[in-house]
């Protein structure tokens, strides 16, 4: 129903940062909820950060809590993260979400995007 477009990753050094963006081809419902989930070769997706649409409030992995900041642009329907202290360990594809539930399990999520990579060298 909705197309999800990331965009911003890339290949950094440790420490440096990275705003990634999510951009959809339909406006999202009040109750909507935007999330970030990231996926390493071999790993399970995880949970990064997510967003609820109307009224902003947001939740972070402990992993990124303090480095990672999850945002939206009502007019533009974007919603960006921006990382920042990256690590090695942040090396993953990046996807975007939309959902109706306030839930770190991507099952939750009907609507994704293609990824994004993040590759953070030592």
């Amino acid at each position: 129903q909705v197309q999800l477009v990331e965009s911003g990753g890339g290949s950094v050094q440790a420490g440096e940062s990275l705003r990634l963006a999510c951009t959809a081809s339909m406006r999202p419902y009040s109750r909507s909820i935007e999330a970030w989930f990231r996926q390493a070769p071999g790993k399970d997706r995880e949970f990064v950060a997510l967003i609820r649409w109307h009224g902003g409030s947001a939740l972070y992995a402990d992993s990124v809590k303090g480095r990672f900041t999850i945002s939206r642009d009502n007019p533009k329907n974007v919603v960006y993260l921006q990382m920042n202290s990256l690590k090695p360990e942040d090396t993953a594809v990046y996807y975007c979400a939309r959902g109706s539930q306030y839930d770190t399990n991507p099952r939750a999520y009907d609507d994704w995007g293609q990824g994004t990579q993040v590759t953070v060298a030592s």
